[in-house]
């Protein structure tokens, strides 16, 4: 399982819109996606899931972890590290 570490650090952390977009992110992959929260040393979650992603209480500064298994794994990866160190601020596609 490839995997890479993060620093959150929109004033939000991972929660109301950063984690919608970080969900929608996730779901466009076919691998499998885990998030673990390694300043709180919660355990992985499913980062497709906005609930689980929520209840990793990730907030500002904190350090994740984004695991990712399957076909497409190291573009998800990419995908989501852009995300995170682009503040959550995106250009939508208007292909999406």
């Amino acid at each position: 399982m490839a995997s890479i570490q993060l620093t959150v650090n929109h004033e939000a952390g991972l929660h109301a819109r950063p984690m919608a977009l970080f969900v929608k992110t996730a779901k466009k992959f076919e691998s499998e996606i885990l998030v673990k929260n390694l300043t709180r040393d919660k355990a992985p979650v499913n980062g497709k899931s906005p609930l689980n992603i929520l209840l990793l209480a990730v907030s500002q500064g904190h350090q994740i972890e984004i695991m990712a298994e399957g076909p497409d794994a190291e573009q998800a990866l990419e995908a989501l590290k852009t995300l995170i160190e682009n503040n959550f601020e995106v250009k939508e596609d208007i292909t999406s």
